[in-house]
């Protein structure tokens, strides 16, 4: 038999700040897109600690469906590890955002995995418009009209004002995921013509936006986010790291 030598190890708790993101069981996008936009490459000093994990939805987006959502939630929060302390977890779903109540998902969230802040891409994307003067907005989503309008209707409640709105009408999470970068921006190129916007959103975190967005800036004349976007600026921000 061998002998055991037996060692003394130190505990070593890091200082980098802590996030958690509860991705979609259906996003195949929000997870790659948040991952190539926080700062710094992630595992190196400095950088967030980040953390995932998923939150059983449907594989189509309606009113139902996302309001469904709620019974999975504080499931899908109590699967991110349990033992570091999260100075944000952001939850994944816009549309899900609008038709829940921003302060409904909070609770939600908490139920399973406290924290010290939460946000979504909603209560993001108004953080956004506040600290850029964003006061009127573009909109274009891949839902519904149906849902595209509780959208709607949850930032005008927040204040700004939307001045258009487009839709692909595209119900299935698997058809989102593969909407073209070109579709989006031919759609939004359409969508701004004559329009006076102080920005353009592109909502939904299935939705592939890096490429399109990056497109989109060099001949849009306002500036272009998207729910990942300002989903991992304000992530930082109340992380206090600079994006």
């Amino acid at each position: 038999m061998v002998a055991v030598q037996r060692f003394t190890a130190r505990r070593a708790d890091s200082p980098r700040p802590v996030m958690g993101v509860l991705l979609l069981s259906t996003d195949e996008t929000l997870e790659e897109e948040l991952r190539l936009t926080l700062p710094g490459r992630l595992g190196a000093a400095g950088s967030p600690k980040l953390h995932s994990a998923r939150v059983i939805s449907a594989p189509e987006v309606t009113e139902d469906s996302l309001a469904a959502m709620q019974a999975t939630i504080p499931a899908g929060a109590a699967q991110l590890p349990a033992a570091p302390s999260y100075d944000v977890i952001g939850y994944g779903c816009t549309s899900a955002t609008a038709v829940l109540g921003s302060k409904r998902v909070a609770d939600l969230v908490r139920q399973g995995r406290a924290c010290r802040a939460v946000t979504t891409p909603l209560d993001a994307l108004v953080a956004w418009c506040a600290a850029h003067d964003v006061r009127r907005l573009a909109v274009l989503t891949p839902y519904s009209p149906e849902v595209s309008q509780r959208l709607v209707d949850a930032i005008t409640q927040a204040g700004i004002e939307v001045v258009v709105l487009g839709a692909f009408d595209e119900p299935s999470e698997e058809a989102v995921v593969r909407i073209s970068p070109d579709s989006v921006v031919a759609a939004s190129a359409e969508l701004m013509q004559g329009i006076e916007a102080d920005a353009l959103f592109l909502s939904c975190t299935n939705l592939p936006t890096l490429e399109a967005r990056a497109r989109l800036e060099q001949s849009c004349a306002v500036p272009v986010v998207s729910s990942n976007s300002v989903l991992a600026w304000d992530m930082c921000r109340l992380a206090g790291i600079t994006l």
